[in-house]
């Protein structure tokens, strides 16, 4: 009996920035390798096989969008990119942007048939404003909200859904610990959370960062609240496994990181 196709996970965290130049633009993220790499492990204990990049350009990282075109999917597709951003786009190593749209019309069903009839499935860990852009862990790196930034999620395809570490125009902290968004999400992810349908899930996300979090230091108080986009027609489970989670001293094949990691950030 043929083994059923896993669903897939593809998880981009960049930590380190130079311009096309050499030039260093943006401060380093600390914490968000580590919290990365602990992401990808309790994806693939959840059955989803796992492609886990560090320090993508903006093209490579729309390249890795446009491969997932052609591979084999289970049930869903689930991405998590981790970066400096500014409202509707995330920045690639090179301190390029990458506009959210492009990667939804990558993945659009008439662009992707493979993915058309499965759910999708978005975490974005980066900033969409300059909100809070002194602080020492804060991802500062946007300039001010663009004023039809509105018009970003009508370029999310069917089937689709996409949680934002914070709402527009702010701000998402990052401390070496870990941010305050994929932490939250990893602790659903190893906890019951995961058992329920999207939708509650995401509201127990906004309820673990808004009321469970806050900054320290020079922004002591300041808060963060995500925001939770979806056109899925139906609630979805994609995180409750049918049986017990795999074993965390086998992932059964269920990570691709070997030879794609690179330590330096590469010039597009």
């Amino acid at each position: 009996m043929s083994r059923p196709r896993q669903s897939r996970a593809l998880i981009i965290v960049n930590t380190d920035f130079c311009s096309s130049d050499g030039d260093v633009g943006l401060r380093p993220r600390r914490g968000a390798r580590r919290e990365a790499e602990k992401l990808s492990r309790v994806l693939a204990q959840l059955s989803y096989r796992v492609k886990l990049l560090h320090n993508r350009t903006a093209k490579e990282m729309e390249v890795l969008y446009q491969q997932e075109c052609s591979r084999e999917h289970g049930d869903y597709f689930v991405s998590i990119i981790s970066s400096h951003g500014e409202e509707g786009a995330v920045l690639g190593c090179d301190c390029r942007p990458l506009r959210l749209s492009r990667i939804f019309h990558i993945l659009s069903a008439q662009n992707c048939p493979v993915l058309a009839e499965r759910p999708k499935v978005f975490f974005i860990q980066a900033c969409r404003g300059a909100a809070l852009d002194q602080g020492v862990f804060v991802e500062t790196d946007s300039g001010q909200p663009e004023p039809d930034s509105f018009s970003e999620y009508l370029h999310i395809p069917p089937n689709t859904a996409v949680m934002f570490a914070c709402s527009p125009g702010y701000g998402a902290f990052l401390n070496p610990a870990g941010s305050m968004f994929l932490q939250a999400l990893l602790a659903a992810l190893a906890g019951e959370e995961r058992s329920l349908a999207l939708s509650r899930m995401a509201t127990r996300l906004n309820a673990a960062v808004a009321l469970g979090c806050q900054a320290r230091g020079a922004y002591e108080g300041c808060k963060q609240m995500p925001c939770f986009v979806t056109n899925l027609p139906w609630d979805v489970f994609p995180f409750s496994a049918a049986g017990e989670a795999l074993p965390s001293t086998d992932m059964q094949g269920g990570m691709e990181e070997e030879e794609e990691e690179r330590q330096k950030p590469a010039a597009s």
